[in-house]
């Protein structure tokens, strides 16, 4: 696996035709946002030796005290900065542009991009011509004068990996967190540590790697922020280092951090399981949307027993409920994998695969009440045909192909390369 060529510069054009990233999937998933890049000027080093890439969305203002930072830290050094701006409603296309005059800073704009920060970091990636290729914000939350010292271990060989940790002794950070908040922090890197090992700060935004460490990646499929995981993982590094950062705090501008995005990387580990894990997280998962959906369905059924409702009707009634949990899950698969899901109808399979199971639910409760011999316990008149109907849900999402790839032979769309 090779990364084609940068594009280099044209004379007398304003803009030139961005590169394919070299992952085929990634390819497709950056083209659903169209990319403009911006010559750096006269000052752009034709072979740099780092190159640095900034995604941004409305830092207009941070843009200049930042190329000035990075300036003072790598002086006498090849580098570049590649700014991958996500269609800012600001004046970052401008700032940017003035500052190519007197930096080795080069500017891309996607337009209608919906991959977020990660997809912007591998678009600046495909441009890169550096041997050595950092990340970091752009709102100055990320230490300019320690990119030397993120730099080091990559050049002596010593890590194919470096992070820039906000937790590991010497590391502090200017935002005063509270309880809720760190133990948010705590449980997200819980949940990264088989992809990060015991890295204290696995979530950062401000990283290095080397080229051929990126070029082995297998199958990026980035969702939020955490594209530093998302490589970690992809690219079976072993050799992390971590370095001490002063994350501080935000002087200009809006952090993109929300609800949403932490949703986003709840979504983005489940697919980082899936890829590290192929066999064993779907199953995972298939168990817990059973437990659940049981819980839910059991508590249904012995309230409408309760209630002198018939077992075969309370026992409808109740795998409806299983259903609708299911379906809950559904629409999150759905949402979040579309552009991977082989068949083209996920929820007509869905609605076949539903109404299989309900039939299977009902002749079974009614074949156990009538079978046994003794008076049959809530629990069996429950759970037995619950059981039946979670077989045919088995065979038959494996048979119409839904979220089981770690059990099939088989490559699904995310899996080529």
């Amino acid at each position: 696996m090779s990364i084609a060529p940068a594009a280099q510069p044209l004379a007398g054009l304003p803009f030139a035709r961005a590169i394919p990233h070299p992952h085929r999937l990634t390819a497709g998933l950056l083209a659903r946002g169209g990319a403009r890049l911006h010559n750096a000027g006269p000052v752009t080093d034709p072979h740099p030796q780092i190159s640095i890439v900034v995604p941004a969305l409305n830092e207009a203002p941070n843009l200049p005290p930042l190329a000035e930072q990075i300036a003072a830290a790598l002086d006498g050094r090849a580098y570049e900065v590649i700014v991958v701006d996500d269609d800012s409603r600001d004046d970052t296309p401008a700032v940017a542009a003035r500052l190519a005059q007197s930096h080795p800073l080069r500017l891309i704009v996607r337009s209608g991009a919906r991959d977020g920060l990660s997809g912007a970091v591998l678009r600046g990636f495909a441009e890169a011509r550096g041997q050595f290729l950092v990340v970091m914000d752009a709102d100055l939350q990320h230490p300019p004068h320690k990119l030397p010292e993120l730099l080091a271990p990559l050049e002596k060989g010593d890590a194919d990996f470096v992070i820039g940790s906000r937790y590991m002794p010497g590391g502090s950070m200017a935002q005063k967190w509270g309880a809720f908040r760190k133990l948010n922090s705590r449980v997200a890197t819980s949940l990264a540590r088989p992809f990060a090992g015991r890295t204290t700060d696995p979530m950062s935004g401000f990283f290095a790697l080397r080229r051929d460490t990126y070029q082995r990646a297998q199958r990026l499929t980035p969702l939020g922020y955490k594209i530093g995981l998302e490589l970690m993982c992809k690219s079976r590094v072993r050799n992390v280092r971590e370095v001490p950062i002063h994350f501080a705090e935000r002087t200009r501008g809006e952090s993109k951090l929300n609800v949403k995005e932490q949703f986003r990387y709840l979504e983005h580990l489940s697919r980082l399981y899936d890829f590290t894990f192929p066999r064993a997280s779907p199953i995972a998962k298939f168990l817990i949307v059973i437990a659940l959906s049981w819980l839910v369905g059991f508590s249904l059924f012995h309230l409408l027993l309760a209630t002198a409702t018939g077992v075969v009707p309370a026992m409808f009634a109740a795998y409806l409920g299983v259903i609708a949990v299911t379906a809950a899950f559904h629409v999150r698969y759905v949402r979040t994998q579309r552009e991977f899901i082989v068949r083209p109808r996920p929820w007509l399979d869905f609605a076949l695969i539903s109404a299989a199971e309900l039939c299977a639910c009902v002749l079974s409760a009614w074949w156990v009440l009538r079978r046994l011999e003794s008076p049959a316990t809530t629990y069996e008149l429950f759970f037995i045909p619950a059981a039946v109907a979670t077989v045919v849900r088995y065979a038959l999402r494996k048979e119409l192909l839904q979220d089981v790839r770690g059990l099939r032979k088989e490559l699904r769309k995310d899996e080529l390369t």
